[in-house]
């Protein structure tokens, strides 16, 4: 169980860095304000790709992570990682209001509440025709996608905020859920490698779109709130998450406080371009 928490740890701390690294990179590039095509700049932003790097060495740890904890306290530390964001871009030149910090506190709070009522295990197997489903699910983050990149309002940040939330809650209910079978060539044909691959890459794209079109504290807020939200809610009602007899509200306090945290923080960060110029 202690190791499950140190790789969730480790995993927001890889998570919200990436974060970072990404933004700085779509900013070098132009792409930030511009257009969807203007992405083609990040081929040559080093910055970028170690940013990807480490966002994968996240995603390991927190798959690891989620064959020892559930998906509500797993998904719920990911989330934190907006506060790892906001602490880097604030030492990058980038203000923290005072209760932006607060709420920092906050969400630590939550996390450790979460902590204390989460029941270690293993998930429910999902029957195959609900694995299968998983994966299609790809097809509605890229359409969303899509459709959002021929739109510059501020909501357009916003849409693809939440695809790419999305698309890692199917990537971590895929995780959860995947059995690792004997022939490991067997793995090739498994509905949850599919949709971890597939629903992985659509959140990849919407990201650095939205990274394009918003900032980087306020991108990750909706991300991981709506990724907590819809794991935790698949993982308790049909993967058998379960939580510690007694702590029901400690679990229903953590997940407010945790989100609540996360979304204070988002908004009372404040982006410079000093970002950029600082990094």
């Amino acid at each position: 169980m202690i190791l499950g928490y140190i790789l969730a740890l480790l995993a927001a701390l890889a998570s919200g860095s990436g974060s970072v690294l990404e933004s700085i990179g779509v900013r070098r590039a132009g792409a930030y304000g511009g257009r969807t095509l203007d992405l083609v700049n990040l081929r040559s932003q080093s910055i970028y790709f170690l940013g990807i790097g480490v966002d994968l060495v996240g995603f390991a740890c927190a798959a690891a992570a989620l064959h020892r904890l559930p998906l509500f306290l797993v998904q719920s530390v990911l989330a934190f990682s907006v506060g790892v964001t906001a602490v880097i871009s604030a030492f990058l030149g980038a203000r923290l209001a005072p209760r932006g910090w607060i709420a920092l506190g906050v969400g630590a709070v939550g996390l450790v509440l979460l902590g204390l009522s989460a029941q270690p295990g293993p998930a429910r197997v999902l029957p195959t025709q609900w694995r299968w489903v998983l994966p299609a699910v790809a097809i509605v983050v890229f359409a969303i996608a899509y459709y959002a990149r021929h739109h510059d309002r501020p909501w357009a940040a916003q849409v693809l905020a939440f695809a790419t939330g999305l698309g890692f809650s199917v990537v971590g209910v895929s995780a959860r859920t995947l059995r690792i079978p004997d022939s490991k060539w067997l793995l090739l044909v498994e509905p949850s490698v599919w949709a971890m691959i597939l629903n992985g890459l659509g959140a990849a794209v919407a990201f650095a779109m939205a990274l394009q079109k918003g900032g980087a504290t306020a991108v990750n807020a909706i991300m991981f709130t709506t990724n907590t939200a819809l794991s935790s809610l698949i993982g308790l009602v049909f993967l058998d998450d379960r939580v510690r007899d007694g702590f029901a509200l400690f679990t229903v306090a953590g997940l407010v406080l945790a989100m609540s945290g996360a979304i204070a923080t988002a908004h009372y960060a404040t982006h410079a371009k000093a970002l950029v110029t600082k990094a």
